[in-house]
């Protein structure tokens, strides 16, 4: 199996990354790398790790985290790897997990996402509502707020979207459903996979003894006015144009632009209702599902 990570100028925090890889008590057979262009010490970090089975690509520009796992993913599908765990570079997996991950006999696993301290932190949504107009957020359940600890958790709990932090795919996944999709950049990338690995029939489960531990604490307050908040409103109504299980939902992407443009005097500003309404724009761009082929 091999390891799919993918890193953008947050060098000290790939070290401990790479750290926790070396210190897996069953390790991958490779650990392929896609440094977005970094402009900080990455490459340096990367030249001086001896982490066996490490392979480096690096980018003549930032792909996104989209970008990144299209690249790395399908590197790994090429080599002929059989399973592909993907890592962000802010996680530090626990010397047994992937090993407690590996001893699972399904096509689609996840890891249990928890702080420095301790807490749980796993943010996979247990239901991810595409059929009711009236859910402003479709994730209306997730692991983190269902159980409130991991000790709390059943040995293994059906989940309905990944992160890309601990992601564990068998190869006849990929090939049936396809790649990351680049075209999401950042945000998304890995709700879009989640859901056409579930409308292929596959169920993805998240393992409580799987345990990884986040270095960042989570921040979703982005600002919607500045340019992550586009890529925040693109790519969550793409996910509703794509997959909208009818047509109300598939409407919903615009009655909100509607409502953020007529708040934008009281909240957000102009820089949110441009982005708003660029967003949905570019997002019916995106409105058909990626290619299934690797090649």
């Amino acid at each position: 199996m091999a390891v799919a990570v993918v890193t953008y100028n947050r060098a000290d925090l790939l070290v401990g990354m790479l750290a926790g890889l070396a210190a897996l008590k069953r390790a991958p057979e490779a650990v392929i790398v896609v440094d977005n262009a970094s402009t900080d010490h990455t490459a340096q970090v990367l030249a001086a790790s001896d982490l066996p089975g490490l392979q480096v690509i690096r980018t003549e520009e930032n792909l996104g985290g989209a970008g990144g796992f299209h690249l790395a993913v399908g590197t790994a599908y090429r080599q002929g790897f059989d399973r592909i765990w993907l890592m962000d570079d802010d996680v530090v997996p626990a010397p047994d997990c992937l090993g407690v991950l590996m001893a699972q006999d399904e096509a689609c696993l996840t890891s249990v996402r928890e702080d420095r301290h301790g807490r749980l932190v796993e943010k996979a949504a247990i239901r991810f509502d595409l059929a009711n107009p009236l859910a402003l957020k479709p994730k209306t359940a997730m692991v983190e707020t269902t159980f409130g600890t991991r000790e709390a958790m059943p040995a293994r709990v059906q989940v309905e979207n990944v992160a890309f932090e601990g992601f564990l795919v068998r190869r006849e996944v990929i090939a049936a459903v396809g790649l990351p999709d680049p075209s999401y950049f950042i945000f998304y990338d890995d709700v879009d996979l989640a859901i056409r690995a579930r409308r292929a029939g596959y169920r993805i489960w998240a393992v409580r003894d799987a345990v990884l531990v986040r270095q960042l604490d989570f921040d979703q307050q982005h600002d919607l006015a500045g340019w992550k908040g586009y890529y925040m409103y693109r790519n969550l109504f793409a996910v509703h144009l794509r997959y909208g299980e009818n047509v109300l939902v598939r409407l919903k992407p615009w009655l909100l632009t509607l409502a953020v443009v007529l708040a934008s005097p009281l909240r957000g500003g102009r820089g949110e209702a441009r982005n708003v309404t660029r967003a949905m724009r570019d997002a019916r761009r995106m409105r058909s599902l990626p290619s299934s082929s690797v090649d």
